[in-house]
């Protein structure tokens, strides 16, 4: 493989470089090669050249929703935080895709824009939220996105509408198409600045009540399977505290795998097969994981 440090020195490019230091969960081994790239004309590049050279490509946002394996990704891993622009146009944000969800939210209330104050605690990344269409306290991400530009695996820039993002529960068209979120624009409503603000330190205060805040984690790990809630039927299976290694079912929010200690990779794939099977045995329900679980074993 040539070495792309050399090949595209105007970007920032590491080679071997370990996840463990991106990741939410603090897990995940080394990539071959990981990219920051700053622009769309450089994620572009990168694309291209991976297409052409049928190199693995997996793009990275703030990774907060993520299990990355201890062995770590084969070929190109982009990780767009650079790319973390917000602007406010009248009643539109648009926001590229590696900027901070909260970030948006934030911005969004002091512009005294209604729309996205269900967003105010999510960690992820705006390409992220739009990839898996990101929702807490009874708003999505589809709720009040306008469209999103992406780029296709042989790098070709398009934008798609409301309509052509296909929203589902944690879904969205650009999944199937293994395309990459580069920005999206919300619509919003103009509000009462006040009223936005304490409805976000409501929802902010809600979530550190019940959530496992302090530690590392991956968010919530499963997805909500219908006509149950999660956290309860894992609470409900006396899982709460379930530890392997350093990986441990929150104490506080049973929904939650957080890192006490030195966990690894493995050590949360473990805990999310017993809690599973558990599940499965004690109530009959299969739960799905709604974090994503990328890299080799």
């Amino acid at each position: 493989m040539e070495n792309l440090t050399s090949l595209f020195p105007t970007i920032e490019i590491k080679a071997n470089d370990r996840l463990d230091q991106y990741t939410y969960t603090k897990t995940g081994g080394p990539a071959d090669w990981v990219a920051f790239p700053q622009t769309v004309e450089e994620v572009q590049v990168l694309v291209r050249y991976a297409n052409k050279q049928h190199l693995p490509l997996t793009v990275l946002g703030n990774a907060s929703n993520l299990i990355v394996k201890e062995g770590g990704i084969a070929g190109l891993v982009l990780i767009l935080t650079k790319m973390n622009q917000i602007q406010v146009s009248g009643e539109q944000v648009i926001d590229q895709a590696g900027a901070s969800y909260i970030e948006t939210t934030k911005v969004a209330r002091d512009h005294a824009l209604t729309g996205l104050e269900f967003a105010a605690g999510i960690p992820g990344s705006i390409g992220g939220a739009v990839f898996m269409n990101a929702g807490a306290y009874g708003g999505e991400t589809k709720d009040v996105i306008q469209s999103a530009t992406v780029i296709s695996p042989v790098g070709e820039v398009t934008t798609l509408t409301h309509e052509e993002l296909d929203f589902g529960y944690r879904h969205s068209s650009v999944q199937d198409t293994d395309s990459i979120v580069l920005s999206a624009t919300f619509s919003l409503k103009t509000g009462d600045q006040e009223v936005i603000s304490a409805m976000m330190d409501d929802l902010n205060q809600r979530r550190a009540d019940k959530q496992p805040l302090d530690l590392p984690s991956c968010g919530s790990v499963f997805k909500r399977p219908e006509g149950y809630y999660a956290g309860k039927l894992i609470h409900d299976a006396g899982l709460q505290g379930y530890t392997v290694g350093g990986a441990q079912v929150s104490k506080k929010h049973a929904g939650f795998i957080v890192n006490i200690g030195q966990a690894t990779a493995t050590d949360y794939l473990e805990v999310i097969h017993h809690v599973q099977a558990t599940v499965q045995a004690k109530f009959g329900v299969s739960l799905e994981t709604e974090v994503r679980i990328i890299g080799r074993d």
